[in-house]
């Protein structure tokens, strides 16, 4: 039987997770491979941690370069995370003709044009599947499964850590801090959360998935960033009384032409789907001009789920170059590269919504007035209101949903509104979506 060799730059986590993989299930992938993976080298700065696993002498290396350089090794999994030097790695490999398998987001959606770009010049291909929704299949069936579809919308729970926490709080009532301070004992969240809640992990992926769907040359700047650091039980329980949940979510969407790109927490209906996925899960939704809407859920994270998708990158390279030899069988973004094109992208000012507005305000005659007023001078019309009578640091929540209204209609009005003497602190403004497709 013909074998594969490959190698690995990463023994983390997901690394770890590769090789547990590779061992446990080799028959089961030689079944359907027709060839047998051979793991000739490992590269760590770290070999003295135990992973459990077994490897044959030789193996572990502290040098990429042995991974790298090897003539070998036809298929290079990159693992490490992060910019550097997981870049300078990646670079290198393709520049010895090493095809590439990398579940690196941050890595993609910062430096991926200069990354693809180096691919097609050496003719390797760089398989990621990993590197959105971890373990669910997502980029393969965007890439194939629905290749016959003009993609029009896109809403993702692309973050588990953010998800665990905001649903957390919705069923336990507690407060943002309390939760992430949980989810970090349990592993849910780093020491450092900052990328997950405050939606930057989210927004990495979202780039992604906008080159893939849209053939758009989109750059991870351009996405509007908001976090979930600032919700509050309040707000959430608010929000029930409305009949929505809070979810961060990453929302694509083609607009006159436009693209508009954001993430940023959202108050869906209860009765989508969307609203129901909890914990650490992730679930992307996905609307196609023929498919009509598809649903993609599973585990967006974690040492197993990432490895399925790191192996199956790597048996897709192994079928297309090195059994069958048939080459590059899918555009590495999806589109031609002749037709990946700069698409204009919708200014987040002049985005339309619902929205939800939560006021601090004095128990006085005359504040419901001087409030819808202001909202009527910009445009933006009351869908609903709930006044309750309990105060909250001596003020009484107003709390109000809109209609559709545009972005910077509602900031406007905002600066006005919290100008008010009867207006005590800032408003807390939720965004809305009422049709997710």
């Amino acid at each position: 039987m013909k074998e594969i060799k490959v190698g690995l730059i990463g023994f983390g986590t997901v690394g770890t997770g590769v090789v547990k993989i590779l061992q446990k299930n080799s028959k089961l992938i030689e079944s359907r491979m027709g060839a047998k993976v051979i793991l000739k080298r490992i590269a760590d700065v770290d070999l003295k941690t135990d992973r459990r696993v077994r490897l044959r002498p030789g193996v572990l290396t502290r040098k990429a370069e042995e991974v790298i350089k090897d003539p070998e090794i036809n298929i290079v999994m990159e693992l490490i995370g992060g910019i550097e030097p997981a870049k300078t790695f990646i670079l290198q490999a393709i520049r010895n003709r090493k095809h590439i398998v990398t579940a690196n987001k941050a890595l993609l959606a910062l430096h991926g044009d200069e990354i693809f770009r180096a691919a097609h010049q050496c003719g390797v291909d760089v398989n990621f599947e990993g590197s959105v929704g971890g373990g669910i299949p997502l980029i393969r069936s965007i890439k194939e499964g629905l290749v016959a579809n003009r993609i029009q919308s896109i809403f993702g729970i692309l973050n588990g850590t953010s998800n665990y926490v905001l649903s957390k709080m919705t069923d336990e009532g507690k407060g943002f801090k309390e939760i992430l301070k949980e989810a970090q004992q349990k592993g849910y969240a780093e020491a450092d959360p900052t990328y997950d809640i405050e939606g930057i992990d989210a927004a990495h992926k979202l780039t992604i998935l906008i080159r893939l769907a849209f053939g758009a040359a989109i750059q991870f700047k351009d996405v509007f960033i908001g976090g979930i650091s600032e919700i509050t039980p309040v707000d959430i329980q608010f929000g029930r009384e409305f009949g929505y949940r809070i979810k961060l979510l990453a929302i694509a969407k083609v607009d006159g032409g436009k693209i508009e790109a954001r993430v940023h927490p959202t108050m869906i209906p209860e009765k989508h789907l969307l609203s129901t996925v909890g914990g650490v899960f992730n679930a992307i939704y996905i609307k196609g001009d023929a498919v009509g809407p598809t649903l993609f859920y599973g585990q967006g994270a974690g040492q197993m789920p990432t490895g399925s998708a790191v192996v199956g990158d790597l048996v897709e390279l192994g079928r297309n170059h090195l059994i069958r030899a048939s080459g590059r069988r899918v555009p590495l973004l999806s589109y031609q590269p002749s037709s990946i094109a700069k698409v204009p992208l919708k200014k987040m000012d002049d985005v339309v919504m619902p929205f939800y507005m939560r006021f601090s305000a004095l128990d006085r005659p005359g504040v419901l007035s001087k409030i819808s007023g202001i909202l009527g001078k910009n445009d933006i019309s009351i869908a609903a209101v709930i006044q309750k009578g309990r105060q909250i640091r001596g003020a009484v929540p107003l709390v109000m949903m809109t209609h559709e209204a545009k972005e910077k209609n509602v900031h406007q009005a905002l600066k006005e509104i919290d100008r008010l003497g009867v207006i005590l602190g800032k408003t807390m403004v939720i965004r809305m979506e009422n049709e997710l497709e």
